[in-house]
């Protein structure tokens, strides 16, 4: 039933299109459990189900620090980042 075994995830199983439909619980709940399923339409991988947690983590943008600061509506704005003469303040303990 396997086909690629190069691209895809060691644990990944495929699924026929006409078996996934008739197993679909079964596909789903591997999915949860076992990771992603590849889902085969004339015995090539046509689809994949995975679990939404899975989903959410491919989703998420992948937007590093310096791109985040450099987007900002405050970039380009100067700040005073020197620090105060004053002397430290004491607390009580």
């Amino acid at each position: 039933m396997k086909t690629d075994k190069a691209n895809r995830l060691p644990h990944d199983r495929e699924w026929q299109l006409q078996e996934a439909k008739n197993r679909l619980s079964q596909v789903v709940d591997s999915a949860l459990h076992d990771g992603p399923q590849t889902i085969t339409l004339r015995g090539k991988p046509a689809a994949v189900v995975v679990s939404f947690e899975e989903y959410r983590k491919l989703t998420l943008p992948q937007t590093g620090l310096s791109l985040f600061f450099m987007q900002s509506p405050l970039h380009g704005i100067e700040l005073d980042l020197s620090r105060s003469g004053d002397l430290p303040r004491e607390v009580e303990l």
